[in-house]
């Protein structure tokens, strides 16, 4: 094993070959970091939140906000801290910290499927809100137009994503991401403010949504699954600090904690000002997306859905980027396949049809936040980071890390049984009722 004090090469000694056929690819400045990490945070999870705290209330829901801000923030910096656990090694995406910490049999197959059902799901999510952002700007700009199907909107978000999808790498999104970032707090500004401006509806009700006892338990548990999804970042900080250049005099968890922190504060006054101010304007009236609630000023409105689809373009690509890296080097090793511009048109090209076609078929916003919150997010978020932290660093028992980390699995282990179970009963049961293709 090389030691971490010899030079600044060892750290460059990979865990992958990818980044070896890229060594160039590690020039990202500390700020990059930041504004990864607010594009794959505050997306589409952020409008849904006022619809979270309709059915969990103001203690309850404001509660389990902070807890998950907390919770996230702590699992990101024990992952910037393992980047480089081992010396001369960088784990450069999450499947390899896994793979290292579980073993080459079980890591993958514990890492693996829960960050692909995060990515895979946060694309599907985007799709889906790309579609009806787009639909609503058309709506409000040209009221004389003819109205096209949802589904369409959709399939024109997803043309754009075939043509994104061919940029090679996390570092040429650098700007498409930048952008992404900007849109995001702007229209969470817009959508809390608006919220503010247009203040309470007449008779607002802050008591429970009116439904059976029954799909209301499950609806609570689908807006734990809602929450999470909006704070999940976790599931792509590897492969962000792995464009991060590192030497062992300035290890790139530096300068990465330095960006995470500043995006965690952004997250912040994205996040909490659209919940608590969004229910506070509309109570159990909320619908699963707040800009869709809000109708005036129309020009403001209509902006801040067309900012929505710019960042949610620039989310899209962030989380789809790790996958395309994984699928073509998959299909390089194992059916000695080309690796080139054919092989990335196929694979990623496959890939955006794949999400584009579960979003046209499945378009249950509220509903898709919850399932994938619970069923992946929860699990890369809270779950795994907690389990390989005790697992490599072994803290002394009772001690605060030990107690922190268990109590994280727990409550990982809580949000994934109880929101999967909530959002998939709710695909299933507005499913029944829903007109597909409509």
């Amino acid at each position: 094993m090389v030691s971490a004090s010899s030079s600044p090469q060892p750290r460059e000694v990979l865990s992958d070959d990818k980044w070896a056929e890229n060594g160039a690819a590690r020039k990202a400045k500390w700020w990059y970091s930041t504004f990864h990490t607010v594009t794959a945070m505050v997306g589409a999870g952020v409008l849904g939140l006022p619809y979270a705290m309709a059915y969990m209330g103001w203690g309850p829901g404001t509660f389990v906000m902070v807890l998950s801000w907390c919770i996230t923030l702590h699992t990101m910096w024990q992952m910037i801290q393992l980047h480089e656990y081992v010396p001369g090694t960088r784990f450069d995406r999450y499947y390899d910290l896994g793979r290292h910490t579980f073993g080459p049999k079980l890591g993958p197959w514990l890492v693996l499927p829960q960050q692909l059902i995060v990515q895979v799901g946060c694309d599907i999510v985007y799709m889906v809100t790309g579609g009806k952002c787009l639909k609503k700007f058309m709506e409000i700009t040209c009221t004389n137009c003819t109205k096209i199907r949802q589904s369409y909107w959709i399939c024109i978000f997803g043309g754009l994503q075939f043509f994104l999808s061919q940029l090679p790498d996390f570092n040429s999104v650098s700007v498409v991401s930048l952008a992404a970032a900007v849109m995001s707090l702007s229209y969470s500004t817009i959508a809390w403010v608006g919220c503010l401006n247009r203040g309470r509806i007449p008779n607002v009700s802050y008591s429970s949504k009116k439904t059976s006892e029954v799909d209301y338990m499950f609806r609570v548990l689908n807006a734990l699954g809602q929450i999470t999804f909006a704070f999940a970042g976790g599931a792509v900080v590897l492969e962000i600090q792995a464009t991060i250049p590192s030497t062992p005099e300035k290890p790139s968890k530096v300068p990465m904690w330095k960006g995470t922190l500043l995006a965690y504060f952004i997250n912040a006054i994205c996040f909490f000002p659209v919940a608590l101010i969004g229910y506070w304007a509309f109570g159990q009236d909320i619908t699963d997306n707040v800009l869709v609630a809000l109708e005036r000023p129309s020009w403001l409105i209509a902006a801040a859905n067309l900012m929505v689809v710019i960042h949610v373009i620039g989310s899209y690509q962030v989380y789809a980027m790790p996958v395309f890296d994984m699928m073509e080097k998959t299909l390089v090793k194992r059916l000695n396949s080309p690796h080139g511009l054919m092989l990335r048109l196929v694979v990623r090209s496959a890939y955006v049809a794949f999400t584009l076609f579960v979003g046209v078929t499945f378009p249950f916003f509220g509903d898709l936040l919850g399932f994938f919150g619970g069923f992946g997010f929860a699990a890369t978020s809270y779950l795994l980071p907690s389990m390989i932290w005790l697992k490599l660093k072994k803290p002394q028992r009772f001690s605060l890390s030990w107690i922190m980390n268990w109590a994280w699995i727990f409550v990982g282990v809580f949000v994934i049984l109880a929101s999967t179970v909530g959002g998939l009963r709710n695909i299933i049961v507005d499913s029944s009722t829903y007109e597909f293709y409509s």
